[in-house]
């Protein structure tokens, strides 16, 4: 039997063969054809009301605004602007800002850093590479609900307050613990995109998806809460079930594996007699950095929100963090686990730098993937293609209206990744259509947050993605292949959850 499952990337073999371009080249791309397609696509726009939502029927064409030369500026300064530009509320527009405001990515990129240093700094104390081998010890013959436990955990996560982003911390630690069991790097993938993404797809009380679209919508967020709690427990089981069925195929047979074998990866094993006992400095830092992610999961939650409703106050333990104050966290969590685990300033400081430059990576693919959202805003053409797509679902049958919302949002989640300023954008046009529709507005807010959790499981313009896989070192081409069959079966449940409740009314 090979070593490995896949051809090895440096034999002369593979190099004189076709590879799937980087996800870097992806992304370069979909940013040029993006940029082409608004040549082609007129620039328009909707009228706001007061609270900034477009308003139905108002949509209009815009004249040309942009030369050129303006338009080829955009294209090379995109991900410059993804990175740290912020909007102008008059225009739409992104452009950069000397004054220290961060848009889009900065904040995120800067979050995949600070997390990058902090577990490279926990490795350096050895207590992860202890830790991990003691459970993948304890494990070694049920390590099956240890994949079951992280998914249902994210997924409820995902459902509750949209845990996205988050996820990236968690790669640097599964990952290892994936191989260990004698499971590959995808099964780490699947287990973390797919865990929380069939959460946030069927998210129940999440203020950032069902919050914001019910808002826009004008209806309570507890409406549709039944029928999104039926499509949770079921897709979710569906989606346990499929990355269970992936990791022990590959389990039984490493060559079947999707994402191939990086040069080691075979020899983390968990050991067949059991490690040593841990130090008591190793058990520290394993609390601390069990400490650290429960606290940043904590932190988060909008808990007022979740427990009485988006407009309730809140709680006075509420701390509502985002990604700056999470950077700050994960950036002190790294010099207390280093000084706890004996690193010394200079071996701590190393590894801090290690951290960072292992994780840059993946970084700037996050910025490369919000240059594509800003392209869309300062040549104005996403307004026009919602107007077309509304077209689409007028006039049609109660469950074809509802799978109809459902399908011409699908392009629409690829364009704009961000949950929220997705469903600030759509649901003031699309929630009015239901009326004539005769279905509920709770279901057209179901069947958007369905398109945008189905299409961001692999849109590459999406940081969870991009960002998740260059961490894991899993081409997108093969993470493509692994995830296909799955969004296939969620599609067709997802079609017959929707034209079941407008069915049921």
């Amino acid at each position: 039997m090979s070593d490995t499952a896949t051809a090895d990337p440096a034999s002369p073999e593979h190099e004189r063969s076709w590879t799937f371009p980087s996800t870097y080249t992806i992304l370069a791309g979909v940013t040029v054809l993006v940029w082409l397609a608004a040549f082609v696509i007129p620039p328009g726009t909707y009228d706001h009301d007061d609270t900034g939502r477009p308003v139905a029927g108002t949509y209009h064409r815009l004249d040309e605004s942009q030369s050129v030369g303006d338009r080829l500026r955009d294209l090379f300064l995109a991900p410059i602007n993804g990175l740290y530009g912020v909007q102008d509320d008059a225009t739409g527009q992104v452009g950069p800002d000397m004054s220290g405001a961060l848009y889009g990515a900065a904040a995120v990129f800067l979050f995949v850093l600070a997390v990058g240093a902090f577990i490279t700094v926990a490795f350096g104390t050895g207590a992860l590479d202890a830790g991990i081998g003691r459970l993948a010890y304890a494990l070694r013959r049920r390590s099956f609900l240890l994949i079951v436990g992280i998914m249902v955990v994210f997924a409820l996560a995902g459902t509750v307050e949209g845990f996205a982003e988050e996820t990236l911390g968690f790669y640097a630690l599964l990952v290892p613990l994936m191989l260990a069991l004698g499971y590959d790097r995808m099964t780490a993938v699947g287990a973390i995109i797919c865990g929380a993404g069939v959460g946030v797809l069927c998210s129940t009380v999440n203020p950032f998806a069902t919050g914001t679209a019910s808002s826009a919508a004008g209806i309570p967020i507890g409406d549709g809460i039944v029928l999104r709690l039926v499509m949770l427990v079921v897709l979710t089981a569906v989606t346990v079930g499929y990355v269970l069925w992936y990791a022990r195929r590959v389990q039984r047979d490493p060559e079947k594996s999707w994402s191939g074998w990086q040069p080691g990866d075979r020899e983390v094993k968990a050991e067949d007699h059991e490690p040593n006992p841990m130090t008591r400095r190793q058990q520290a830092v394993l609390w601390l950095v069990t400490l650290t992610f429960a606290f940043m999961i904590f932190s988060i939650i909008p808990w007022a929100e979740v427990i009485d409703g988006p407009d309730a106050a809140p709680f006075p333990w509420e701390l509502g963090w985002y990604f700056p104050e999470l950077t700050a966290l994960f950036l002190v969590g790294a010099v207390v686990i280093g000084l706890v685990g004996g690193l010394g300033e200079t071996r701590m400081t190393e590894e801090i730098g290690k951290g960072f430059g292992d994780f840059v990576g993946a970084g700037i693919v996050i910025v490369l993937a919000r240059g594509v959202t800003v392209i869309m805003n300062n040549t104005q053409i996403t307004s026009t293609v919602l107007h077309a797509l509304e077209g689409v679902v007028t006039g049609t049958s109660s469950a074809f209206f509802a799978v109809g919302v459902f399908l011409v949002n699908v392009p629409l989640a690829f364009l704009i990744p961000s949950t929220s300023g997705h469903a600030t954008l759509a649901m003031p046009i699309m929630a009015p259509l239901a009326d004539f529709a005769n279905v509920p507005r709770s279901l057209v807010v179901t069947a958007w947050q369905s398109a945008s959790g189905w299409a961001n499981l692999v849109t590459p313009t999406t940081a969870v993605v991009t960002g998740g896989i260059a961490l894991a070192k899993v081409r997108y081409d093969r993470y493509v292949r692994f995830v296909g069959p799955l969004m296939g079966i969620l599609l067709v449940l997802i079609c017959v959850f929707l034209a079941a409740g407008a069915w049921i009314g």
